[in-house]
Parts: C-alpha cells; sequence; structure tokens
C-alpha cells in the first residue's frame, strides 16, 4: 500500500482535520490543530506530507522518525502538532488495512470503558454549581473548570475568596465524593498560586491543573510538596523530551499530554509508559474534536495509569459544531453514568461524515484567543 494524497479541513468551531488516500481506497483521519493556529499547522503539514505521499502507511514508526528527525529544528507545538495528525491517520489506516482497532496493535486493551468528565463555567467561571449539578444529573461524576478569570502576579484576597466559594458550592451541591478538577490555565502566577493551593485544599480535588505555566517546572515542583491535592500539567508540553524533564523534577502527578499536539499515538504511548515508570498518572487533554477524542481513547485503553479523559462535548468553545456533528455513527461516544466505551471499530474506531466536513470547511474558522487585560492595561494570561 502507499499514500497516494491528502486534504486538510479547516473545520468549526476551531478544528483542522487530515485526510490520507492510499492506492488501495483506504483512507485515515487525523486531527492535526493547535487551537488559535490552525492555519499554521496546516502550513505544516502540507510541508511534511513532502516525505509521507508514497510511502507505505503502514510504516507510522519509520515515518515518525523521518518527520520528527530529517528536521534539523524539531519539536513545539506547529511540528509536533502536524506531526500528530499525520501519526493519527497513519494508524488509523493501518488499523482499517488489518481491520483491527489501534488499541489491538498496542497490545489489546487494559480496560472496556473510560471515565470522563464534563466542562463547566466557561473561560471567566460562573455559574458552576448549577452547571455542576446538571452534569451530576446527566450522569457525569467529575467535572473541571477554570478557577479564575485574570489573575495579576499578586492579587487580592478577594478574588481568592470567589474562588474558593466557587469550589465549594460545587462540592455542596454535587456531594463529598464528586470529582472536581480546577484548572488554574497558567493564569495564575507563584505568589497566588501557592495561596490559592493552600486555601482550595480542604475542598479535596481531584487535582488542579496548571497551576503555574509549565516554563516554571522548579515552581511547580515546591507547589506540589507543599499541598495534598493532586497537580496535573502538560497540554503546553510536545514530546518525551519536555515530559522527561517534568517527570524527573517530580513536578506533577497526573500528565495531560494532547494527542494532537504532542506527537500523535506514536509519541503519547512512550510518554504515557514513562510516567508509569514514575507511579504518574495519566489524562489525556482533549477539548478538540472526534478524531482526537478517538485517539485518545486509544491510548487510554492500553495505559493503565489513564484514570480519566477531558472530552469538549458541549464546551463553551464549541461554537457551531459539536463533536457529534461529524460523525456518521454519534453512538461511538454514547456517555453512559460517566464513561465512555472504548472504540472497537476498526482503527480509530470511528467513522468521520466527509459530506459534513467538507460541507463545515466552506464555513471555516479562524479561531483566535480572547486577548485579556489587567484593570491597568498590561496583557494578562488568559
Amino acid at each position: 500500500m502507499k499514500v497516494t494524497g491528502f486534504e486538510t479541513f479547516i473545520v468549526p468551531p476551531r478544528w483542522m482535520f487530515l485526510k490520507i488516500e492510499t492506492d488501495e481506497s483506504v483512507v485515515g483521519w487525523g486531527e492535526p490543530v493547535l487551537e488559535g493556529r490552525a492555519h499554521t499547522v496546516e502550513a505544516a503539514v502540507h510541508e511534511l506530507m513532502d516525505y509521507v505521499v508514497g510511502r507505505d502507511p503502514g510504516h507510522v514508526e519509520d515515518i515518525w522518525q523521518t518527520l520528527y528527525r530529517t528536521g534539523f529544528y524539531r519539536g513545539g507545538p506547529i511540528l509536533m502538532s502536524a506531526i500528530a495528525g499525520i501519526d493519527q491517520a497513519l494508524w488509523d489506516i493501518k488499523g482499517k488495512a488489518l481491520g483491527v482497532p489501534v488499541h489491538e496493535m498496542l497490545g489489546g486493551p487494559c480496560r472496556d470503558k473510560m471515565r470522563v468528565y464534563s466542562w463547566i463555567g466557561g473561560d471567566r467561571p460562573a455559574d458552576t454549581a448549577a452547571q455542576a449539578k446538571a452534569a451530576q444529573d446527566r450522569g457525569f461524576d467529575a467535572i473541571k473548570m477554570n478557577a479564575t478569570a485574570e489573575l495579576q502576579i499578586v492579587d487580592s484576597y478577594k478574588k481568592i475568596d470567589e474562588v474558593v466559594a466557587r469550589v465549594a458550592a460545587i462540592r455542596e451541591a454535587c456531594g463529598p465524593y464528586f470529582g472536581i478538577g480546577v484548572d488554574f490555565h497558567g493564569r495564575v502566577h507563584r505568589p497566588m498560586a501557592r495561596i490559592l493551593a493552600k486555601e482550595l485544599e480542604p475542598q479535596r480535588l481531584m487535582f488542579i491543573e496548571e497551576p503555574v505555566l509549565c516554563e516554571h517546572m522548579d515552581v511547580m515542583a515546591e507547589l506540589r510538596k507543599s499541598t495534598t491535592t493532586p497537580i496535573a500539567t502538560g497540554e503546553r508540553l510536545y514530546s518525551t523530551y519536555d515530559f522527561r524533564r517534568l517527570l524527573e523534577a517530580r513536578a506533577a502527578d497526573i500528565i495531560q499530554p494532547d494527542l494532537s499536539h504532542c506527537g500523535g499515538i506514536t509519541e503519547g504511548r512512550k510518554i504515557a509508559a514513562m510516567a508509569e515508570a514514575f507511579d504518574v498518572a495519566l489524562a489525556p487533554h482533549c477539548p478538540l474534536g472526534p478524531i482526537a477524542l478517538s485517539a485518545c481513547l486509544q491510548l487510554d485503553a492500553v495505559s493503565y495509569n489513564a484514570f480519566i479523559q477531558e472530552q469538549s462535548l458541549g464546551i463553551h468553545y464549541n461554537q457551531g459544531s459539536d463533536i457529534l456533528d461529524y460523525l456518521t455513527d454519534p453512538g461511538v461516544f454514547d456517555y453512559n453514568e460517566g464513561y465512555v466505551a472504548i472504540p472497537k471499530g476498526p482503527g480509530l474506531g470511528i467513522e468521520i461524515n466527509e459530506a459534513v466536513v467538507r460541507k463545515q470547511a466552506e464555513t471555516g474558522h479562524r479561531w483566535r484567543n480572547p486577548v485579556w487585560r489587567h484593570t491597568d492595561g498590561s496583557v494578562s494570561e488568559w
């Protein structure tokens, strides 16, 4: 079998899909995208596919190494996101050609279903208790929310108290054992992160995410020593080398590689296995589309340390389209009592509705991160 061609599709709300074709009519789909930089990643995909067209798509590892190592400049969010989507599509082709799901080619599943959580609250968190209770009523036993809106490097205790009050209201509404993940989103700097982590500790959180930016791994390691709340991070790390630094620094209890940013299933598998050796949990980042989610679930299926999966159904970013809209059979992601079954169809286990993809690509998107500013006019972390 040979790769004969490919197409990219910029589709709403903020995603990009990749279709890879072969001379045996087997087609694979990937999701190479970086939120807010979709067109930049698209250009990188078109450059990298020069190394893929004409190759046997079953040689996934060799193609991955070619894409990564033959570029003198490597790593980073753009190149690794481009490689990620290509890698996902190649695994999809290989599985379809052999008639098995990707997880069977990775050693077979160690679980039948995966726990998932639901996003609530929006960018500037509001109405979180009611939304958490609504998610619980739909069968979810865990949610994630942004902790706060803009926060100066040193800010007021009023904002700290507001965060604690929101989380406490969720705890009261949903009970003592409901999972609550609080995402600091890199908006919080070292001085306030220490305070927030301490003040939130009585709420018995599932985790706090990105308490500080991952550039500050030493600070994250300090925070981890000062709190009993598990610390999660990793969506802005892009390779085994990035995660090795994090794990060696003992800076996190949970890693969150994004399989559309960290080099795809091939690199994600290595990252997950490395984390297992450090007794660190896996919770892949995925506020993206159906292809990215199915790739994550294939990895979750074979990763002993996977414990929960992010998914974007109903997330506040999904304006105009949602993850089920692009599937021929939306039932493949049928959430039941806080779990989703591991897709068992060949390849990634989903069937993309190409007609919908092409129609939505006519609209496309130019989604950009919002630009926030503090009251003094300085730029805020988003």
